[in-house]
C-alpha cells in the first residue's frame, strides 16, 4: 500500500485519492530504474571494468591513457597497445590505483609528474618500451612504490635524480637497456632494495659508491654487460647479498680483497663466460674464495681460460695447482739461469785479474 503523506489541519486529515495514486505510480516507476543507475560505473568503451575494481585495457590499439577509468580502480592494464607519451594529468584522480601495467607499448616520453598523483601505487610495469631517458621526478609522490620494471628499453645513463622519493623499492630491473654510465648516487634513496638486475647493458666498471646504501640488497644480477673491472670497496656495503651474478663480462683478472671484504652470511657467485686469464695469481684467487666459508663459486667447473694462447678453453678447475708450478718453475729456470749467468762472469772476471796479475808481475821480474 503507497502512504503519500499525513497532514492534519484543524483536527482533519487532508486527503486527494487522486494525488495519492498519482505518486505511488511515479514510485513504482522509479524503483527499477533507481537500481539500475546505481549499478552503472563509468568505464572506459574500449576496455573492461570489473566488479573487483580491476580495469582491462590491454591490447585496444590506444594512442593514449583513456579517460573515465573509475577512481575506485586498483589495478589498470593498458599493455600491449600504441600509447607513445604519457602526459602529465594522465592519473589524475587515480589515487586508489596499486597496479598500473604498461609494457608493450611504444612510450618514448614521459612528461614531467605524469605520475606523481598515483600516491599509493606500489607496482609500475614500464617493461618493453621506448624509453631512451627517464625524467628527474620519474618517481616524486610514489612513496608507496615497492616494484619498478623498466627491463627492455633503450637507456643508456641513469643520473641522480630519476628514482628519488622511493624509499619503500624492493625491486628494481633496468635490465636489457643500453646503459653504460650510472651516477654514483642514482641508487642513493633506495635503502630497502632487495633485487637490482642490471643483466645485458654496456657497464664497463662497478664503482665504489654506487651500492653504498643498499645494505639489503639481497640479488645483484650484473651479467652480460662489458665489467672489465670492480672496484675494490664497490662491494663492501652489500652485508646481505645472497646471489651476486657477473656471467658474461670483460673480466679476465680479480683481487680477492674484492670479496674478503664482503661482510655476508652466505653469498653465491656466479663467474663463467669470461675471459680470463689463467696465471698463478687468478687461481690463487679462486682458491682463496673456495675456502672463504660464506663464498659459494656455483659456476666454478666452468670457468674457461681465455689466455694464455696454450691455456686457451682449458677449465680452471681442471689445473689445480699447475699454473702456480709452472710458474715457480720458470721462476726457478729463471733464478738459476741468472745465478749462472752471475757466477760465470765472476768466474770471468777473476780469471782476467789474475791473468793481469800475472803478466804485470812478469813484467816487473824482467825489469
Amino acid at each position: 500500500m503507497c502512504t503519500v503523506g499525513h497532514a492534519f489541519q484543524q483536527g482533519r486529515m487532508l486527503f486527494d485519492p487522486r494525488t495519492m495514486f498519482s505518486s505511488c505510480c511515479v514510485m513504482l516507476c522509479l524503483v527499477p530504474l533507481l537500481g539500475v543507475v546505481s549499478g552503472l560505473r563509468l568505464c572506459p568503451s574500449s576496455c573492461l571494468c570489473h566488479e573487483s575494481d580491476l580495469v582491462d585495457c590491454r591490447t585496444r590499439g590506444l594512442h593514449q591513457v583513456p579517460k573515465n577509468v573509475p577512481h575506485g580502480s586498483w589495478l589498470l592494464d593498458l599493455s600491449g597497445n600504441e600509447v607513445r607519451e604519457v602526459h602529465t594529468g594522465s592519473f589524475v584522480g587515480l589515487w586508489s590505483i596499486k597496479i598500473l601495467l604498461m609494457s608493450n607499448n611504444s612510450i618514448h616520453v614521459l612528461h614531467p609528474q605524469c605520475l606523481s598523483s598515483l600516491q599509493f601505487l606500489e607496482r609500475l610495469d614500464l617493461s618493453f618500451n621506448r624509453l631512451r631517458w627517464l625524467p628527474q621526478d620519474l618517481t616524486m609522490g610514489l612513496s608507496s612504490l615497492q616494484v619498478l620494471q623498466l627491463d627492455h628499453n633503450l637507456l643508456q645513463h641513469l643520473d641522480d635524480s630519476s628514482l628519488g622519493d622511493s624509499d619503500n623499492l624492493r625491486k628494481l630491473d633496468l635490465s636489457y637497456n643500453r646503459i653504460r654510465t650510472i651516477d654514483v648516487r642514482a641508487f642513493t634513496s633506495l635503502s630497502r632494495l632487495r633485487l637490482l638486475n642490471l643483466q645485458g647493458n654496456g657497464l664497463n666498471v662497478l664503482r665504489e659508491g654506487l651500492l653504498s646504501r643498499q645494505q639489503s640488497l639481497e640479488v645483484l644480477l650484473l651479467g652480460h654487460n662489458n665489467l672489465s673491472e670492480i672496484q675494490t670497496k664497490a662491494l663492501v656495503p652489500l652485508r646481505s647479498l645472497n646471489l651476486l651474478d657477473l656471467q658474461g663480462n670483460q673480466l679476465e683478472h680479480i683481487k680477492f680483497k674484492t670479496f674478503l671484504k664482503m661482510k655476508t652470511t652466505s653469498t653465491h657467485l656466479q663467474m663463467s663466460l669470461n675471459p680470463w686469464t689463467c696465471d698463478c695469481d687468478l687461481q690463487r684467487v679462486f682458491g682463496k674464495i673456495q675456502h672463504v666459508r660464506h663464498l659459494h663459486v656455483e659456476d666454478y667447473e666452468d670457468i674457461v681460460c681465455h689466455a694464455p694462447p696454450q691455456q686457451a678453453g682449458s677449465a680452471l678447475v681442471s689445473m689445480d695447482s699447475q699454473l702456480c708450478m709452472a710458474e715457480t718453475a720458470s721462476v726457478l729456470i729463471i733464478t738459476i739461469t741468472v745465478l749462472l749467468a752471475v757466477v760465470g762472469a765472476l768466474v770471468k772476471a777473476e780469471r782476467n785479474r789474475k791473468n793481469k796479475q800475472a803478466a804485470s808481475d812478469a813484467e816487473v821480474q824482467d825489469k
